[in-house]
């Protein structure tokens, strides 16, 4: 798996997700914000899978590693 995600995607998958758990915990929303797990998930792993089906790559030049 090659890292396809930047900080900038990165971090707001983890707010996303974040959020999205803490609103099913307090019964903001029902359960189905536990579903948060999965944009944190990618973001810890820093690897979309769906990104990598469509061909997206959200990194920037300082991003991506020298050749």
């Amino acid at each position: 798996m090659t890292a396809n995600m930047g900080t900038i995607d990165k971090w707001l998958r983890i707010v996303v997700g974040v959020a999205l758990i803490a609103l099913a915990i307090f019964g903001v929303i029902g359960w189905w914000g536990y579903i948060g797990i999965i944009p944190l998930a990618t973001a810890v792993i820093n690897f979309c899978p769906v990104y990598r089906l469509i061909g997206i790559d959200t990194r920037g030049k300082s991003d991506k590693p020298s050749p």
